[in-house]
């Protein structure tokens, strides 16, 4: 339904001259994070929108990204995600944490993009190859209305990506800076005549209100980052009042390319807007785009089969707090693989989950986008519960980051506020050793397998990263397991909850 948004605090608009309105509909995407396979099914979506806007020659359309539709460091699942918003017409992205994975060759991915990439609240060096293509703003006109359009990377850049260039190059400004960066593009805009402004935020719903409410100007902020899916337009949660008392709509569409949006708008002559209405589609409404597919499949090449589910529960509703059948099996993988005490899973390394039907090289990317290479490292028994502990915080902590640990070798039991309450270590043979979660042994050593990123102190995990610690570095990650494990299995699998982690009230 429409949303009629107020002039000011306090006035209700009086009846306006229809004629002199300018009509816009966005298509937004974020926060897609490599899943390819909802990629395809987007480019379906993205079609049924051009064929629905086809003859509206007064509506001004756009597609806009607010970031982190790539992924990690493979380059075949950026290349798709690159070539992706190139096929739906994306004219513009904010440069979210998950652009910046590819660090070492990122060379190779840039010269692919054909739109703009936007972050007004950066600072980078001249030498790194990101200081050619990130502006701050641009602006867009369609039948002869202007429109500008600012972006922005996370405050949280450091702590999102690994150490390397991006720490040493690229700076982001603070919360009050981010604030006053983007004022200042919009000053820019304005002194150009513009008073049609779209934000794609990468920063968080938290940092969106914060700049809806401290600047003036902005119409229509875009988010990303926190993967908050929000409906609809309600006055309070998701629109908000400028500085100078103007109506700022917020949306976002939640995470791994499962829900698209599609903004409407009507601005006034003055670019005030005056009408506004929030769809949110799902993916899985929609087929995935043949033309598409068969490029896609043509990228990654050789699609072997490793295996074949026979039974799996459906993905999660809340993906980082919820404990997970399918993050089992691949923790058992890993652990069976490379003969570990112990296999840890962080929760926002899986993005996908496993359905009935044959296990193939597409379905791995598409769970395991990251392809975060493997540790093995030798952690004392209070080193893990310690790390447990700092990941059970997600159950309070905003947008649930950086989410639980999955396991095998544990079994775990966690209050919906965050707090451990029991914990035991179960060895190769099925036997369980309770572990004191308050007195943690310090001379009891776990061989453990985990990602590099947790185990290079990431997300708060400063005190997982012990280099003295490590027994060896791996050249792969999970994906690897998997396919060892399955090619050894005869019988099609089932993956099922067996109760290794239980929430309970506080």
């Amino acid at each position: 339904m429409w949303f009629h948004a107020k002039g000011t605090h306090n006035e209700m608009i009086n009846p306006i001259n229809q004629s002199n309105n300018v009509s816009t509909s966005i298509f937004y995407i974020n926060d897609y994070h490599g899943k390819s396979i909802n990629m395809e099914r987007t480019i379906s979506a993205s079609n049924a929108f051009d064929a629905r806007n086809k003859d509206k020659k007064n509506v001004d359309t756009f597609k806009l990204s607010s970031g982190d539709i790539m992924i990690g460091e493979d380059f075949k699942t950026n290349q798709l995600a690159i070539m992706f918003q190139k096929m739906i017409g994306i004219c513009a992205s904010a440069v979210g944490n998950h652009e910046y994975d590819m660090q070492e060759k990122i060379n190779t991915i840039l010269p692919l993009i054909g739109y703009k990439l936007l972050a007004g609240n950066v600072k980078i060096n001249p030498n790194n190859p990101w200081s050619s293509v990130i502006k701050g703003s641009i602006v867009e006109e369609r039948n002869g209305h202007k429109y500008g359009i600012i972006g922005t990377s996370p405050i949280d850049l450091a702590k999102r990506t690994k150490e390397g260039v991006i720490h040493r190059d690229i700076h982001v400004s603070k919360v009050k800076e981010t604030v006053q960066d983007v004022q200042n593009e919009v000053n820019k805009l304005q002194h150009k005549g513009i008073n049609k402004i779209i934000l794609l935020s990468h920063l968080g719903f938290t940092m969106d209100k914060i700049i809806a409410n401290q600047t003036q100007g902005i119409d229509v902020i875009l988010g990303g980052h926190s993967h908050d899916l929000l409906f609809d337009v309600k006055e309070g949660k998701n629109l908000f009042y400028s500085k100078t008392g103007e109506p700022v709509v917020i949306t976002q569409g939640g995470r791994d390319g499962k829900n698209f949006g599609i903004l409407n708008l009507e601005f006034d002559k003055n670019g005030i807007i005056k009408k506004v209405q929030n769809n949110v589609g799902y993916t899985k409404n929609f087929k995935r785009n043949i033309p598409a597919k068969y490029v896609f499949d043509k990228i990654f090449g050789a699609r072997e089969t490793y295996g074949y589910v026979k039974s799996a529960p459906p993905p999660l509703s809340f993906d980082l707090i919820e404990p997970n059948p399918h993050a089992y099996f691949i923790t058992d993988c890993i652990r069976k693989d490379l003969d570990c005490d112990i296999a840890i899973l962080p929760s926002s390394n899986i993005r996908g989950y496993f359905e009935p039907g044959k296990i193939d090289t597409r379905i791995l990317t598409d769970i395991l986008p990251f392809q975060n290479k493997l540790y093995r490292i030798s952690y004392s028994e209070k080193d893990i519960v310690e790390g447990f502990k700092q990941a059970a915080k997600s159950f309070t902590n905003v947008a649930n980051k950086p989410g639980i640990f999955y396991a095998s070798g544990l079994k775990y039991t966690v209050t919906n506020a965050g707090r451990i309450h029991s914990m035991a270590f179960i060895d190769k043979n099925g036997k369980e050793t309770p572990i004191d979660i308050n007195n943690p042994r310090t001379d009891k050593y776990y061989v453990t397998i985990l990602n590099d990123y947790c185990a290079q102190g990431n997300d708060g995990f400063k005190h997982l990263n012990q280099p003295d610690r490590i027994l060896e570095k791996y050249s792969f990650d999970a994906t690897k397991c998997i396919k060892a494990i399955l090619k050894r299995t005869k019988d099609p699998i089932d993956i099922y909850d067996d109760g290794r982690i239980q929430i309970i009230p506080d």
